[in-house]
């Protein structure tokens, strides 16, 4: 099916749903999701946001900023997953946990408002990865009409530079927990200093996909593998180093394999293997 084809098959679902609420990240394909929504149902659209120690704190301004551009009504509604132990813990399920809830609330907030779904912005390529969360979404009945109209990421990223979207070439999000190793225990500390650890790693210039692997004492960098000349200059390897162990980490490490999308799935699926 053609990229072209494929937008006119999420206007039509789109269209179909008459009213939707959208949750709203601030990412690539959440923000094409709600332009093109906002296209097709106008002001049947409202976008939520959750605010988290999970995410970093400028997430939260981009998507005012880009709620406001697209003149989309915007709420943001405070989510507290440290207080929850299914999630603390960092079980293989934990994004099951943490979506159910917001899914229970963002469903709570459509009925009071007399819109007729909930929509997330997972899309095709979510298909082959490791989502607990997508469980979750199908248990309430939240939508996914980027997954049913077959858009990939690349088309995401394509249609919205397209579009003029400030996200088409954004790199990908996810929540800081996702950096830390199933079964160790999510703590407020470790994810602010993940968060201003990969804060510090941008401002020297990385400007697609970063992460920082939290294993402990260990930072295992990732990031895309044509960017990690950066770290070849002897005054850039210097600086990471004495940030990242003011943050408290003994061993700062590059990961040659660069970034990929669920590295930390990867022992999930050694088990399976063995």
């Amino acid at each position: 099916m053609e990229m072209g084809e494929k937008l006119s098959n999420l206007k039509r679902i789109l269209s179909n749903m008459g009213s939707v609420l959208i949750a709203f990240s601030g990412g690539v394909d959440s923000t094409f999701l709600l332009k093109v929504a906002h296209d097709v149902l106008e002001n049947r659209v409202i976008a939520v946001t959750a605010r988290s120690e999970v995410y970093p704190p400028s997430e939260l301004e981009a998507t005012r900023k880009i709620a406001q551009k697209l003149k989309v009504k915007h709420l943001v509604i405070q989510t507290k997953e440290l207080s929850r132990e299914d999630f603390v813990k960092n079980s293989p399920q934990r994004c099951y946990f943490c979506k159910k809830e917001l899914f229970s609330r963002l469903n709570k907030i459509a009925r009071e408002r007399g819109l007729n779904y909930v929509a997330d912005a997972s899309n095709y390529d979510d298909l082959t990865d490791f989502r607990p969360g997508m469980q979750a979404g199908q248990e309430l009945g939240i939508k996914s009409p980027l997954k049913e109209a077959r858009l990939t990421k690349e088309e995401i990223r394509s249609l919205s530079h397209k579009m003029n979207l400030p996200t088409w070439n954004k790199p990908s999000l996810a929540c800081l927990a996702s950096r830390i190793p199933y079964g160790e225990r999510i703590t407020r500390e470790k994810l602010k200093r993940i968060e201003e650890g990969e804060r510090f790693l941008r401002s020297l210039g990385i400007r697609r996909d970063l992460r920082i692997r939290d294993h402990g004492k260990i930072a295992r960098i990732e990031v895309a593998r044509e960017e990690m000349s950066l770290f070849w200059q002897e005054n850039v390897v210097r600086l990471v180093i004495d940030k990242l162990k003011k943050l408290g980490y003994i061993y700062i490490t590059l990961d040659l394999q660069g970034y990929r999308q669920g590295s930390m799935n990867e022992l999930l699926k050694k088990g399976k293997s063995e």
